[in-house]
């Protein structure tokens, strides 16, 4: 009794250690748990943080004096006949506190664009772990229906080979198919141990994931991917995408940034009031305090010069990412139609049909009426076929997600 107890536990920890997981579930898992997501959230606050840094003024500067040694009376410290104040404050002149205030705020709108990419990455990563982990799954599913069989099988024949009923070249010709289904079956199972890993670091939930997901709807999602024309699909990157934007983006920034970098050359005013006791021409004098450099020389020329290349280099890393991108999207397009019409050629009834002659083949076999020989040659075969077909509407949905990251808009569902 407490064998069976304990063999219920275990086999209920198991199952409690799966979650059967929507896509949709995965994704609101993602936005809340995401540790990479949430950590770039920080960037954005960060930059919030220098905007109101930039829009701070320098402090007011108080200083004062008193008399040291006073000759006449030789006396030391004579603060009672001779001392003075002044509160000076720094004017800033040529538009710098603007310029940089319009500077922090264009950072902090590509430090939104960044997290809007890393988010589309991210989200992208997501999308096609879930379709590969649900194909996977399918594929272990299928070999382990015909490993199940074929191991009867060829026990059925080791028995009738020690017998001497059946040859021994039977009984290897059996055992290289089992062969080569378990490793088909280690193969994927450590494909589905990696997906997995990469699924619990995006989501956050611990638990094994169990993608819920129907034949019904992967055949509508593969049923509703014609995209259509390419030059729109290029067209839609170039509005969209967020790797693009950003480089256009650092182009207005660096010219915010030397337009900050030119008022920098602009001379400060100081401006402030003084008190002195003895020391003026009048007794307690207040007098009006103005200083500024003298422009003999611009003291920020560098920066402005090297602001200004920063503004060439950004020009010529923006068309390098538009041609980029248009070469992406081509290539991801023409490599998702290549797989798309490949997969179109297989109609429901021919993969129908796999099934149909299958069952048939098991049956006929069991009855005597096909050999071993054609009966191998089919489950190989047949073994390859499965596995080809699930690889296939896997790439399939895999291109369309690619498609997706470089567009950026919903074209494919």
């Amino acid at each position: 009794m407490n064998k069976i107890a304990g063999l219920f536990i275990v086999i209920s920890s198991f199952m409690a250690a799966q979650q059967n997981m929507s896509l949709l579930d995965c994704e609101e898992a993602f936005q809340k748990n995401n540790l990479q997501l949430l950590a770039e959230q920080y960037n954005i606050n960060m930059a919030d943080a220098d905007i109101l840094q930039a829009k701070i003024w320098e402090l007011p500067q108080l200083s004062g004096q008193i008399n040291a040694y006073n000759p006449q009376d030789k006396k030391v410290f004579d603060a009672g006949h001779s001392k003075g104040a002044q509160v000076t404050q720094l004017i800033y002149m040529g538009g710098k506190k603007k310029n940089e205030i319009a500077f922090a705020k264009s950072n902090k709108e590509l430090a939104q664009i960044q997290f809007s990419q890393l988010l589309v990455e991210l989200k992208t990563q997501l999308h096609t772990t879930y379709y590969n982990l649900y194909f996977q799954k399918l594929k272990l599913e299928n070999t382990n229906k015909q490993l199940g069989y074929m191991k009867e099988l060829l026990n059925a024949y080791k028995v009738q080979s020690a017998k001497g009923n059946v040859s021994l070249k039977d009984e290897v010709r059996l055992q290289s198919i089992v062969i080569q289904l378990n490793n088909d079956k280690v193969e994927i199972n450590k494909t589905i141990l990696e997906v997995e890993q990469t699924l619990k670091v995006l989501t956050g939930v611990m638990d094994d994931i169990e993608p819920q997901l129907s034949d019904a709807e992967a055949t509508d999602i593969l049923a509703s991917q014609p995209f259509g024309d390419e030059e729109e699909l290029k067209k839609k990157a170039l509005e969209h995408n967020a790797d693009y934007l950003y480089n256009l983006k650092l182009i207005d920034n660096s010219k915010l940034f030397a337009q900050w970098q030119k008022s920098l050359n602009v001379p400060d005013l100081n401006l402030g009031a003084g008190w002195d006791q003895n020391g003026g021409t009048f007794q307690n004098e207040v007098n009006l305090m103005i200083g500024i450099p003298l422009p003999l020389w611009k003291s920020n020329k560098g920066n402005v010069e090297k602001a200004g290349f920063a503004i060439q280099q950004n020009q010529k890393n923006a068309e390098y990412q538009k041609l980029n991108l248009e070469t992406k999207v081509q290539s991801a397009f023409r490599t998702w139609k290549t797989q798309y019409d490949q997969f179109s050629e297989i109609k429901a009834t021919d993969l129908n049909n796999m099934d149909l002659v299958y069952n048939g083949m098991l049956k006929n076999f069991r009855s005597g009426n096909v050999s071993l020989i054609e009966f191998t040659d089919f489950m190989e075969s047949y073994r390859q076929t499965a596995l080809q077909i699930y690889d296939m509407k896997n790439d399939i949905i895999q291109s369309a997600e690619q498609l997706n990251q470089l567009v950026q808009t919903k074209i494919f569902y």
